[in-house]
């Protein structure tokens, strides 16, 4: 189901705030899909996802082997019948406010503040597409 990742309803925004584990899909330079875990922050109002990681990480090589206009990608989280999926395209940035600004986002969500790491930066996608069914299935 397509959803305005600017305007998601109600539901699906309130399960991109719950405590879930999510995947991150970046392509590597040989085309192949790269999937990780990953702690993932969605803001509708600013049209970005943010996940916090390490420079050295496999994930940020793949995006900045992609060159300056970043990487497609996709982020998706699933809990049973209910799952969503946000793409765009995501770039790597190192400003600290930035940082520090996914660093709250993320103790926000998931409850813990991650310890300092000075190789820490943000992969930031900008948003343009959304789908999933949010809403818990019911069974018999």
């Amino acid at each position: 189901m397509a959803i305005d990742p600017r305007d998601p309803d109600a539901s699906y925004l309130g399960f991109w705030r719950e405590h879930h584990v999510s995947t991150l899909t970046t392509p590597r330079p040989d085309g192949t899909p790269h999937v990780v875990a990953v702690g993932v922050t969605y803001d509708p109002e600013g049209g970005f996802a943010r996940i916090i990681t390490n420079k050295h990480s496999r994930k940020v090589a793949n995006i900045l082997a992609a060159g300056p206009d970043g990487a497609p990608v996709a982020v998706c989280q699933v809990d049973k019948g209910r799952w969503a999926t946000l793409e765009g395209r995501a770039r790597v940035r190192t400003e600290p406010e930035l940082i520090a600004d996914a660093v709250e986002r993320y103790a926000e969500r998931y409850g813990r503040t991650p310890a300092p790491n000075p190789d820490r930066v943000l992969i930031e996608i900008a948003l343009t597409r959304a789908m999933g069914r949010a809403q818990a299935v019911r069974t018999k």
